[in-house]
């Protein structure tokens, strides 16, 4: 339970139909910062213990700190450094929110664990398949696609098959505090004014000096300001006059470059995926899929096809618009996740 309106409804709904329901909070990063959003504070866990309390269940609060710097910070900003764009909610999920979970509904001896995930689950003939939300705005999907067998058969998600004006509502019928709190950002430990001051603050000594700017052909357009500034389709904060508008279409750590382009460049039939997992044995292997490269993505259909056991190629049908190196790719079939990996 975060403290926000998702996992404060969720747990309510699973009160309401009968579970004897536990309420955990993670605290995973000490955040000092006055922002208008949401992060990991211990306000947000104060918000949380309130609302289990109202619902008249226990709450505890879990420190997994030292796991989260080394496990999602220490990466993020690994990712950064190297001139890739991470996806640090894919890694929490992995690494710890849910093993988190697991591990302690295994201390309590409780059989189930629930999140405020906008995700489905459903099972068929013993197995279990991971759906889209039937929320396509608030659709968290994406971001879940590592979960296996083991993990889905223990899941509830009990906003799957909500919106969210039907969350808020439920939140204000049950006269929560935070029915109206406005939603975290995607990186909840980032402050407001963006990734590039975190990642100064956590490896100034590391960061890289500013370098050239160049064009594909390799011609000097300019000076960048330090490659963790800029990530793969970026045209804003270029903070560059080149007579017409330019697009990041690569970064070259090695070199210290950064490549600009025309948008039309960033358009690729082709990626390299690795890391490749699948929420079902079943579905690995070489196949049609649709492919999400990013979450934002409508997703575009393709071919994969398996280079060993967690890697691949996708190709795509037509043509999609910058898939970033670090970035997750997700298959789908229709509305259900069969696996996915990192883009290359």
């Amino acid at each position: 339970m975060s403290g926000g309106v998702d996992s404060s409804v969720a747990a309510a709904l699973l009160v309401e139909q009968g579970y004897d329901v536990v309420g955990m909070s993670i605290d995973m990063f000490s955040c000092h910062a006055l922002r208008g959003q949401s992060c990991c504070s211990a306000r947000d866990r104060m918000d949380a213990r309130k609302v289990c309390e109202g619902l008249g269940i226990p709450h505890i609060s879990i420190d997994r700190k030292m796991e989260f710097k080394k496990l999602v910070i220490d990466p993020f900003v690994e990712e950064y450094l190297s001139g890739r764009t991470p996806s640090p909610c894919v890694a929490c999920n992995r690494s710890i929110k849910f093993p988190a979970l697991m591990e302690e509904a295994a201390r309590l001896g409780a059989g189930l664990c629930a999140t405020g995930h906008y995700a489905r689950i459903e099972e068929r003939g013993g197995a279990f398949a991971l759906q889209r939300s039937c929320d396509e705005k608030k659709d968290q999907s994406y971001f879940l696609f590592s979960l296996g067998q083991e993990e889905l058969s223990r899941l509830l998600f009990p906003l799957g098959e909500l919106n969210k004006s039907e969350v808020r509502k439920k939140a204000a019928e049950l006269t929560f505090d935070n029915a109206e709190k406005k939603e975290s950002q995607e990186v909840c430990f980032a402050p407001d004014d963006g990734y590039a001051p975190f990642v100064e603050s956590q490896a100034a000594e590391r960061i890289g000096g500013p370098g050239e700017f160049v064009d594909a052909a390799g011609k000097r357009l300019g000076t960048h300001e330090g490659i963790y500034r800029y990530t793969v389709g970026q045209r804003r904060g270029l903070g560059k006059a080149f007579g017409r508008r330019q697009y990041v279409l690569s970064i070259d750590r090695a070199q210290n470059r950064v490549v600009l382009g025309q948008d039309a460049d960033l358009m690729r039939s082709e990626i390299t995926v690795s890391g490749v997992s699948w929420t079902h044995p079943n579905n690995a292997g070489d196949r049609n899929s649709v492919v999400k490269v990013r979450s934002t993505h409508q997703g575009a259909p393709a071919r994969i096809e398996m280079q060993g056991a967690q890697r691949c190629r996708v190709l795509f049908d037509e043509p999609v618009r910058a898939p970033a190196p670090g970035q997750a790719a997700v298959f789908y079939d229709g509305d259900e996740v069969l696996g996915g990996g990192w883009i290359e």
